[in-house]
């Protein structure tokens, strides 16, 4: 084992939980490293090289780890750059973008919208894969074709070569610099450009691989398309899947966000008659042409959210077309659409062919496309690991070689295997489900993958157009190049890493089975975690992430304790339950951020709320459930300590922190200084004809409002008043609960004991589920829905609805106001609740009724306050909200708005602002208005 101090000052570990946290990927690979680092600079960089050449240990950089051919991997050093390298910065008003590694697609092109611009590259692992995993495998995606791939909008590079030289390829005088600095590499680079160049059969070679998306070996068509060594160094890179330098920083020019776009499904009787109206096709301009197998369709119509009139269709050999036209504008779109009229309507089709506008129906028609690979993943038998694969040939080839492959799933046994991916390029997807650990398996994906390799180049294809040549198909790469393109291949890694430490095995390697070994095994644990293919799409949305571990982690890691126990290996399964125990369970927020990500619909927080009843100790149950028999006098208790300890801070502080040295950290929470006194009791209200009933959340009962005078629940009330709509309250509100606090930390007792309380109080006020239920914390009305979903409730209680007071006030209450005090900006913090009810659009719209400017952060995400988990680990909260703090502390707001107390007080902790419920700053926006007449309230149904 690698001594970690030899990395200092570098952040390191060599602890287990670290090490098989870090070791899993996208792939069907894993490889666990002896050491994880996490780099913060070039400096740290620069020394994780130093000793890899040193004491000759194998590192690899990895980021958002979505790579499926096992690039993000090392029995070695393992460095995570997706921590310390995230800085976006917007350039000439968004025409070009300079950024870190560790940024996210989905995050850079949330910044780059507002300028109307976005990247060129449009991955589908857009919402976790990082800029550094775009660069180093110029990566392309749906629309992005080779036009806009990182290769051709790439301006310049900040690179660190193993010798430890920075190298800024945009500086006006970074080759004489390079020539200066890395002689050997600059003149080596010259000597092969013109080898290139001056081999006639080379060139040939180069011209017909590249003119197809084509990641597979590194990019040589750079010495025909460049002449300086520094030029031709940076394209190198691209496409290098981190084997030559670490891609410290990227300048994009970027390509225009074109807003307007129409999308439709067209099903065809048989891929046959799908292929012969593609050329035509790809002849309109369309945008994206995504094809679907028949195996494709069967699995599309088992998805959640099913396109309507697909679900009908019994599917035989047909195949479809996903088209999709985009324009800057309504008009361009228009006269698109216009031109294509006449074709669209002579395609022979087995459905009627629709394009539609509507954003959410495009959204459903692209998560039936996107969600194939996942969804078959999922349902994958347990025990199984999901290889996703891709290739591309001339477009001629296309349904020749679709059909070859149909035939190859047929021969090897391979069942349910889906045929997807870009048609207009020729570049197809397709997966196997596979078991590793039997031999005869292996022996099987052998031979199917040798046939493929022999299908794919016999038709003048490549074997890589996306995903990276990685460990999977790094020993075909002489056999797609031939042997003098290879040996170019084999001098640039030796002109930039002469030891070979960098990312070894990865690209190119001389052992011809290298993609036989290190295979991934995925042993059936237990439901919440058994269908997770560890694409890693739930990381970037995690609280956690920058403290403990991630849902990926989480799942990964429950699998290794189980691998552990199955190999008898006690000592580390015991190691990795004490670890996991604040990694993994303490420090999980419960969210369900992570859910609304996961492409196979994992909600991790239920694992770590079973893991947590399954944990609880007989004492705290107890007290809890004694807690839900008395909640009333509970609130009460909990609002006078507060209000108490604001009178002596520093006792309070003094007297929590020994009760968490003797009890535990995760039992008493810590006072701090900056928490507010307690709130007011919750009383009924009656009424002679409500509209609504009003569930004001105890939150507000044990946390006061900034302003003791104001609070969201007066605030409602003073707007309904205004407004003239009659509002009930239920008789016994002071002891009613929504049972969040219950479940979340898995007390099962206690959160049926509030479902039986409260959902016959709410079922009688809203006269059998007439009325809605209104809620001023968004997480409560999120808890108040889970309760019909839980053990006590029935079916009876079925028509309660349940809605939260921002949507009701937004429809019902909001046109009878007048805004008569307007603010000047506000700062908005959705929260994982207002996310999960979909109610953030309507916050924004509401917040604009009384602000000129609303701004929510890019970064914004769940604040992980989560109830009390705020004050039991406070530093779970300040990692969860330090990129958003950071973003709003840039500039100064008028007000800084949420739809949670705690979210407010986590927010505000974070900020030094004082965030407050937006219904209060909608109370003081409309402050001495006449009330207006009686609305008729029209809530949906949702």
């Amino acid at each position: 084992m690698i001594d970690v101090d030899l990395l200092a000052p570098v952040p390191a570990s060599s602890r287990s939980l670290d090490r098989l946290a870090l070791a899993h990927d996208a792939s069907h690979y894993l490889l666990v490293p002896e050491l994880t680092a996490v780099p913060r600079n070039a400096d740290d960089v620069a020394r994780l090289f130093r000793i890899s050449g040193e004491k000759g240990i194998p590192l690899t950089f990895r980021s958002g780890g979505t790579s499926l051919s096992g690039q993000a991997l090392s029995s070695g050093i393992l460095a995570d750059t997706r921590s310390g390298f995230r800085r976006i910065e917007i350039l000439d008003g968004g025409l070009r973008v300079k950024l870190q590694p560790g940024a996210t697609l989905r995050s850079v092109n949330a910044r780059l919208a507002p300028y109307g611009r976005r990247l060129g590259p449009d991955p589908a692992s857009e919402i976790a894969c990082t800029i550094g995993g775009i660069v180093a495998n110029n990566s392309s995606g749906m629309s992005c074709g080779t036009e806009n791939n990182t290769y051709r909008t790439l301006e310049s590079l900040v690179i660190v070569l193993p010798s430890g030289t920075v190298v800024d390829t945009g500086a006006a005088d970074a080759d004489e610099r390079l020539r200066q600095t890395e002689s050997n590499l600059w003149s080596g680079l010259a000597r092969l450009r013109d080898r290139v160049r001056a081999d006639s059969s080379s060139v040939a070679t180069i011209r017909r691989q590249f003119a197809m998306k084509n990641t597979m070996g590194y990019g040589v068509n750079s010495f025909l398309d460049f002449d300086r060594p520094v030029d031709i160094l940076a394209h190198l890179i691209v496409g290098s899947e981190g084997t030559l330098a670490f891609i410290a920083e990227a300048t994009y020019r970027t390509v225009p966000l074109l807003p307007a776009a129409a999308t439709g499904l067209a099903v065809f009787p048989s891929l046959s008659s799908a292929a012969a109206a593609l050329p035509a096709l790809v002849g309109t301009g369309l945008a994206a042409i995504e094809l679907m197998d028949a195996t494709s369709l069967r699995v599309a119509q088992t998805l959640p959210h099913p396109i309507r009139e697909l679900a009908a269709l019994d599917v035989d050999h047909h195949a479809a077309y996903l088209i999709e036209f985009s324009g800057a504008t309504a008009e361009d779109l228009a006269l698109q659409r216009s031109r294509s009229e006449d074709l669209l309507a002579s395609l022979d089709l087995a459905l009627p062919l629709t394009l539609t506008q509507e954003a959410e129906e495009r959204a459903r028609l692209w998560s039936v496309r996107k969600g194939l690979y996942t969804a078959v993943a999922g349902a994958r038998p347990s025990g199984t690991t999901a290889l996703l694969e891709d290739i591309v040939v001339p477009v001629p080839e296309l349904v020749g070689t679709c059909a070859e492959l149909v035939d190859l799933f047929d021969q090897y046994a391979y069942e349910e295997s889906v045929i997807f991916g870009h048609a207009k390029d020729g570049n197809i997807h397709f997966m196997l489900n596979e078991r590793f650990e039997d031999s005869s398996n292996l022996a099987r994906y052998r031979s199917f993958t040798e046939d493929v390799v022999d299908l794919v180049l016999g038709r003048g294809g490549s074997l890589k157009a996306e995903h990276g040549t990685g460990r999977i198909m790094a020993p075909f790469v002489r056999q797609q190049y031939g042997a003098e393109l290879y040996d170019v291949m084999r001098e640039v890694k030796m002109l930039c890493d002469p030891q070979g430490m960098l990312n070894p095995g990865v690209v190119l390697s001389g052992d011809p089975e290298s993609y036989l070994r290190d295979l991934k095994l995925s042993p059936t644990v237990e439901s919440e975690v058994d269908r997770c293919v560890e694409c890693g799409y739930c990381e970037p949305s995690c609280p956690s992430k920058d403290l403990t571990l991630t849902p990926r982690q989480r799942i990964v890691l429950r699998r290794e304790i189980q691998k552990a126990d199955a190999a008898g290996d006690i000592k580390l399964r015991e190691e990795l339950r004490a670890d996991f125990g604040y990694e993994g369970i303490d420090t999980c927020a419960v969210d369900g951020m992570c859910q609304a990500a996961c492409p196979v619909n994992i909600n991790t927080g239920d694992l770590v709320r079973r893991l947590r009843a399954e944990n609880a100790g007989a004492v705290e149950s107890s007290l809890w459930s004694a807690a839900a028999r008395n909640w009333d006098g509970f609130t009460r208790l909990g609002g006078a300590a507060l209000s108490l300890a604001a009178k002596a801070p520093k006792a309070a502080a003094a007297v929590t922190r020994v009760g968490r040295a003797v009890l535990g950290a995760d039992t008493v929470p810590l006072y701090q200084a900056d928490l507010p006194t307690g709130g007011s009791p919750r009383f009924p209200l009656p009424a002679q004809t409500p509209v609504g009933v009003y569930f004001p959340a105890c939150i507000r009962t044990l946390f006061g409002a900034a302003d003791a005078s104001s609070g969201v629940s007066s605030a409602f009330l003073e707007l309904c008043r205004r407004a003239d709509v009659s509002i009930t309250i239920p008789e016994g509100i002071a002891a009613l609960c929504c049972g969040t606090p219950w479940k979340s930390k898995g007390y099962t007792t206690g959160h049926r004991h509030t479902s039986n309380n409260v959902l016959p109080v709410l079922w009688e006020a809203s006269q059998q589920g007439e009325l809605p239920i209104i809620c001023d914390a968004s997480s409560c009305t999120e808890g108040l829905e889970t309760l019909r979903e839980s053990a006590a409730s029935t079916s009876k209680y079925a028509p309660l609805r349940f809605v939260d007071a921002i949507e009701f006030v937004h429809e019902v209450v909001l046109d009878r106001l007048i805004v008569s005090t307007p603010l000047a900006s506000i700062a908005l913090h959705p929260t994982c609740s207002s996310n999960h009810l979909g109610i953030n659009a309507v916050m924004t719209a509401l917040a604009e009724r009384i602000a000129a400017e609303v701004y929510t952060p890019a970064d914004w995400s769940c604040c992980a306050f989560a109830g009390d988990r705020g004050l039991l680990h406070p530093e779970l909260t300040a990692a969860a909200t330090q990129w958003e703090a950071a973003e709003v502390t840039q500039r100064e707001f008028t007000a800084y708005a949420s739809s949670n107390r705690t979210c407010e007080l986590g927010m505000s902790r974070a900020t030094g602002k004082d965030y407050v419920h937006l219904l209060e700053l909608l109370e003081r926006a409309t402050r001495d208005v006449e009330p207006g007449p009686a609305p008729t309230p029209e809530l949906s149904q949702g």
